[in-house]
């Protein structure tokens, strides 16, 4: 059915947002009364520079008046607002009384509501979402030919081969539905998405229902004036996605998992769980339908059992909670309809890689490692020296961190990774990640006032390639056997400053260069 303003009309009184429309002197409910009612809009969009002939404008966020200038004259049809802009533009004027609800809704209806035709699947998380998302898309890539897309932190994929950088964990709900039926329309059966607490705070996803839905566990981040007040508003976001999908998948040792599988329940959403164990803990550990648990004394390979169905994998990228993700892509993947008996299927996860996440480099100058990832907050900080420790804790490493926290967002992350590292790592290098629009000296501040275990030495370096590269200088001239984590930025070769993108060596490339080695 073509957008047209009877068709949205009629959409956005199913919701209840629909306030009035207004062109003129003419105030009315009733589409017929304006002209060309039943006329199909020839695009939508929310940027006004892309407005023409038979134009659908969203006016969203901090929407200007101003803004309209010159729209008339490139054929704008209608707009849909919060506010009256008749004194700027005779266009048709829509108004709503919550204009992201209605911007979701009406984006899906434009582009032919792609997603009934897509296997969708949502993925949340406070940690591991783009890992588990990446899973999900190789093993159902695997089961189709390649016919799975691509929405995640890192990347977006539409044809499920061809990877281009991301500009946020959930696209808008107008871009995420341009992107859907652009996919479609390349031969996608799948859409993985990964669904950050923002899309669902400000309705990025509105409207949308996934056929397999993942809530992965949850702890406290995000959690400012800018992004969530308190952990409850976070949690509630992120519960979301539970009563907007046909199944859930859940961690069975997430915290608060008895109360999302109330909100299942209440929704008549079945629940299937997941859980990573040790050995000993196979029997006496929380009960879950998907089970993972070590297959060697290193842990360097694990044994998955979905519903039944068991294997061992050995993964390229390492670490425990990697393996939990592996467990939780299975299980996401299995529901979506993967054969997992098929072994080509299901092992195709084990041989992803993400640029910059839980990359190691062996040092050819000396015994030392560094591992690269983006880590950003405690849970990710936590699991690194879990991990880091684990491997390498034997030969006494030293162990230096070099973190910084990015600008403009969850401000209590800036003492929470101090927190997860200074009684664990012998030295804190604290230096720039995306300050944005604050000072890179002021976030580094905080960040040093927080340390206050005395048997940590702590430096400011806010050059973030100088920091990178005193932390390697510092272990090549050390006596002894040094682990670096380089954590925040991975293999992005640019720093987010004053809303821009300024150039950056990438720590990946950084740890090369000095190591003279690729990756291990």
């Amino acid at each position: 059915m073509a957008l047209t303003l009877a068709t949205a009309v009629e959409l956005l009184e199913k919701h209840h947002l629909l306030r009035e429309i207004i062109q003129g002197e003419t105030w009315s409910r009733n589409p017929a009364r304006f002209g060309g009612a039943t006329d199909a809009f020839t695009s939508i969009t929310y940027d006004t520079r892309q407005v023409c002939e038979g134009s659908l404008l969203c006016c969203k966020g901090h929407f200007k008046a101003d803004y309209l200038a010159g729209c008339d004259e490139r054929g704008l049809k209608a707009y849909v607002a919060e506010t009256d802009f008749s004194a700027e533009t005779s266009a048709i004027g829509i108004i709503v009384g919550d204009i992201r609800k209605a911007m979701s809704l009406l984006s899906a209806q434009f582009y032919g509501r792609p997603q009934d035709e897509l296997t969708v699947i949502g993925i949340t998380g406070t940690k591991g979402k783009t890992t588990t998302a990446y899973f999900v898309q190789a093993i159902l890539n695997a089961a189709s030919n390649g016919r799975a897309a691509l929405f995640s932190s890192v990347d977006n994929c539409l044809d499920g081969h061809t990877y281009t950088a991301s500009a946020l964990t959930t696209p808008e709900s107008m871009d995420a539905f341009r992107m859907m039926r652009q996919a479609l329309d390349n031969g996608m059966r799948y859409l993985v998405m990964e669904v950050s607490s923002q899309a669902y705070k400000v309705d990025r996803v509105y409207g949308l229902t996934f056929d397999v839905g993942a809530f992965l566990n949850i702890s406290p981040d995000h959690i400012s004036p800018i992004e969530h007040p308190t952990f409850e508003d976070y949690l509630y976001c992120k519960r979301q996605i539970t009563v907007n999908s046909k199944a859930l998948v859940l961690g069975a040792d997430c915290d608060h998992a008895d109360l999302i599988e109330e909100d299942a329940a209440a929704a008549g959403v079945p629940v299937t769980t997941f859980a990573l164990h040790t050995a000993d803990e196979r029997d006496s550990g929380t009960k879950a339908d998907t089970v993972a648990w070590p297959a060697d004394k290193d842990r360097t390979a694990f044994h998955i059992d979905v519903a039944g169905t068991a294997d061992t994998y050995r993964l390229e990228m390492d670490g425990d909670f990697n393996y939990a993700n592996a467990a939780a892509a299975l299980t996401i993947a299995q529901l979506a309809g993967a054969d997992l008996n098929d072994r080509k299927i299901s092992h195709a996860l084990e041989n992803v890689r993400i640029s910059g996440r839980m990359e190691q480099f062996k040092d050819t100058h000396g015994p030392n490692v560094a591992i690269v990832d983006f880590a950003h907050n405690y849970a990710s900080v936590s699991a690194l020296i879990d991990f880091a420790m684990e491997r390498y804790g034997a030969n006494k490493p030293r162990i230096t961190l070099v973190s910084g926290s990015a600008g403009g967002k969850a401000v209590d992350r800036r003492k929470e990774i101090i927190d997860a590292a200074q009684h664990r790592v012998d030295r804190i290098i604290i230096t720039s990640d995306d300050p944005d629009r604050e000072r890179a000296e002021d976030i580094c501040e905080t960040m040093q006032a927080a340390v206050n275990d005395p048997n940590v030495e702590s430096t400011i370096i806010v050059d973030r390639q100088k920091a990178v590269e005193t932390a390697i200088n510092e272990a090549q001239a050390h006596d002894g056997f040094d682990v670096l984590l380089i954590v925040g930025k991975g293999e992005e070769q640019w720093l987010k400053v004053d809303g821009k993108h300024a150039p950056y060596e990438g720590d990946t490339h950084i740890v090369t260069r000095l190591f003279g080695q690729t990756d291990s």
